[in-house]
């Protein structure tokens, strides 16, 4: 097993790309920390991949430094220590940057950026403490390398991520501590569904529209990229024991972008 004796923390995991990651980590052997702003959804994911002594639920609001301080310390205590972190939370909303609120733009960078900086704080003094290395993982997007309408504080914040893995990639390095940014494609997940009827709205067109000719049209096949898709990139960063892809970025798209 890949992972077997790993303790890893994922973020925004009780559903989505987050669970399928956790899900698939246990299945190589790992401890998990299933951190999510929904204490019970947490904690059914918990129990559903295997319970105490494998996974744990933890209330964890990635923009509160606090809370995220309170579920890293609970991570420690259950399993002793932390290899690896999926900073995977996040919300997405769709407006003309010309009527985007500006509270609603703080909470999205708040989420995706300061969340990413407090969860990565917070692991790395328990991993340069260990002293055995680690990894550190960012979800990114293909709107981590491309931008499209509607999305301005999406694409900044996902553009902002590629440049934190840098940083912690050169900060870490001497610590044994690796950096990787997964930029999927759109996967069909809550948090998809939920824009396809907004964006046929401000855009003026079906839904069906909108899945085809916007969100699916620059891939190769016309599909969307999958929760599995992105758990094995999770798992194969994860599990990359040398230094070689550190600061790296990989997207997982069908084809939409290509590097």
């Amino acid at each position: 097993m890949r992972m077997k004796d790993k303790v890893a923390v994922v973020t925004g995991a009780a559903s989505g790309i987050g669970k399928e990651i956790a899900r698939t980590f246990v299945r190589e052997g790992a401890k998990v920390i299933i951190a999510d702003l929904n204490q019970e959804g947490a904690d059914a994911t918990a129990i559903e991949l295997g319970g105490p002594g494998v996974a744990v639920g933890v209330a964890m609001d990635v923009t509160n430094e606090a809370q995220v301080e309170a579920g890293i310390a609970k991570a420690i205590a259950a399993f002793g220590k932390i290899d690896v972190l999926v900073s995977n939370a996040g919300i997405q909303i769709v407006s003309p940057l010309e009527e985007f609120p500006f509270d609603k733009w703080k909470l999205l960078l708040a989420i995706h950026l300061d969340g990413a900086f407090l969860t990565t704080k917070a692991v790395l003094r328990q991993m340069y403490k260990q002293g055995t290395g680690g990894s550190i993982i960012y979800m990114g997007s293909v709107h981590s390398k491309e931008a499209s309408p509607l999305k301005a504080p999406y694409v900044t914040a996902k553009h902002g991520l590629i440049g934190l893995a840098k940083v912690v990639a050169k900060e870490g390095a001497k610590h044994g501590v690796r950096a990787n940014v997964i930029c999927p494609g759109f996967v069909r997940t809550p948090l998809v569904e939920k824009q396809i009827p907004e964006q046929a709205k401000e855009l003026g067109i079906s839904e069906n529209d909108v899945i085809k000719n916007v969100m699916l049209k620059e891939t190769v096949d016309g599909e969307f990229t999958t929760v599995a898709d992105v758990a094995e990139t999770a798992l194969f960063f994860a599990s990359f024991e040398s230094n070689a892809l550190t600061g790296q970025s990989l997207v997982v798209s069908h084809g939409w972008f290509m590097q």
